[in-house]
């Protein structure tokens, strides 16, 4: 029988399949054959249980995390490194693209650059009132906006209570008794009369019931509330000045900034209106209050403007001078790994070891941060491929070294029973440990010295005392309350 081309080649493929697929399967029954009897188990001692994304919370059996929805994983015992420090093999590091830099010791820039706008001066600025009630005879055809020198007229009021009185006042000068007269004129300024006017009256002998109210200051007009032919009270706001003499700089600054600046201090400004102009001016104000938006505080300062070329409302590119000077441990701002509750770096230990180290913050400027504790000079920071060592050190339990010393640190207390006793250990089943937030349990903890538990024996009820090392809790005090009935 004879066979096309085309059936030959469907053949061939149809056997190929069949026997690759024989192949696999002959495989795979090999496997599951050799597993049972050959897969390792691992019979090492299980120091306790945890949550990778809670590595410091221990628990003694295996379960649930009560923090997130995932088993918890197991610690051994017998470790040969380091439980802190964490191996990364070569090629791991060369594939990371792992780069470290030293802790040094510098000055970080002390000058602080920031954004800026211009504001009127509000302590300049003058309100003019009806001092009596009147009507309004004439405005000077000023409008808001105006900027005005001092003395400019503005507004004529008519105050016809000012007539008689002034009236009187002129007959009580004809009798030339000077205690009447000293009182008449007294009587005028409780009216609210100026004392320019009263001298007017006085010399011309002519009552003037019409008051001119003029610019007490130089500035901006920013108000005029009055047309003519109102009729105004006493104590009626007519207009409002704002003097232009000085402006304000108001400058945004971090608030973590905030300690860096001194009232009093210089800072110099430039407008984008005038460049290559700089402008002195003097800080004379950090208001107390932070945007809660931006997170950021007003720093305000003073810029004299005797030609009036500084208009508010214009933006300005500011720097202020700091004080703070001091040499500190600095490391790249990428180094730091921030965490919300507190920062982290990796130290690089050499020969693929690294150690998670937590540290105290402090200024940050021109991409460095400083240090204000848990890292010393010439110590080496991972600043590139940090986060994923990071990720991996919480999957294995390695906790960050605090920057203080176990001495410094806080001894943990709670209460319990020693189920089981030697040199160096002891279990108990104690109750929870609130500084710690962490529940009661059964199991065994390391003793600081075998004086700790001298005299004790499994049964007795103690009074604990813990304290939290880089290698796990420690107890360092026990202290016998009798055997539990």
């Amino acid at each position: 029988m004879k066979i096309s081309a085309f059936g030959f080649a469907v053949a061939l493929l149809a056997v190929g399949i069949g026997a690759a697929g024989g192949y696999w399967l002959a495989q795979r029954q090999a496997k599951h054959e050799v597993l049972p009897s050959s897969a390792p188990t691992d019979e090492r001692k299980v120091l306790y249980w945890y949550d990778p994304m809670q590595p410091e919370q221990r628990f003694d059996k295996p379960g649930k995390s009560p923090f997130m929805d995932m088993e918890l994983v197991p610690k051994y015992a017998g470790s040969e490194q380091d439980p802190s420090v964490l191996s990364v093999p070569a090629q791991a590091v060369q594939s990371l693209g792992m780069r470290t830099s030293p802790v040094i010791r510098g000055v970080l820039p002390s000058g602080i650059e920031a954004v800026g706008s211009l504001a009127y001066n509000q302590r300049e600025v003058a309100n003019l009132q009806a001092r009596a009630g009147g009507f309004v005879e004439r405005v000077y055809g000023r409008a808001p906006g105006d900027v005005l020198p001092a003395g400019t007229t503005l507004v004529d009021l008519l105050i016809p209570e000012w007539s008689a009185a002034q009236l009187e006042f002129l007959a009580v000068l004809r009798t030339a008794d000077i205690r009447l007269i000293s009182a008449t004129q007294e009587r005028l300024r409780l009216l609210g009369m100026p004392q320019a006017l009263i001298e007017q009256v006085r010399r011309s002998g002519k009552p003037r019931a019409v008051q001119t109210l003029t610019t007490p200051i130089a500035g901006e007009l920013q108000a005029l509330q009055v047309r003519a032919g109102m009729t105004v009270e006493a104590g009626q706001d007519l207009a409002r000045i704002n003097g232009l003499s000085t402006v304000w700089l108001d400058a945004a600054i971090p608030e973590a900034m905030a300690g860096m600046v001194q009232v009093g201090a210089d800072i110099r400004a430039t407008l984008t209106a005038f460049p290559g102009q700089p402008l002195q001016g003097r800080v004379i104000a950090l208001l107390p209050s932070a945007d809660p938006q931006t997170r950021t505080l007003t720093v305000r300062s003073e810029l004299p403007n005797p030609a009036g070329k500084l208009r508010p409302g214009m933006f300005a590119a500011v720097r202020l001078n700091s004080t703070v000077e001091q040499p500190a441990l600095l490391v790249p701002s990428e180094a730091v790994i921030r965490t919300g509750k507190r920062a982290l770096v990796m130290l690089a230990e050499g020969d693929g070891r690294y150690r998670p180290q937590e540290i105290s913050l402090g200024r940050e400027a021109d991409g460095r941060l400083e240090v204000l504790s848990g890292l010393e000079e010439g110590q080496a920071v991972v600043t590139s491929g940090q986060f994923l060592i990071d990720s991996e050190a919480s999957l294995q339990g390695i906790m960050a070294s605090h920057a203080e010393q176990d001495n410094e640190k806080e001894l943990h207390e709670s209460h319990g029973v020693i189920r089981a006793l030697d040199a160096e250990e002891v279990t108990l089943e104690h109750g929870p440990f609130e500084s710690l937030n962490m529940p009661g349990m059964t199991m065994a903890f390391p003793l600081a010295s075998p004086e700790v538990a001298a005299g004790l024996k499994p049964g007795d009820h103690v009074r604990i005392g813990v304290r939290q090392t880089d290698s796990g809790l420690r107890v360092e005090r026990l202290v016998n309350q009798g055997e539990r009935p």
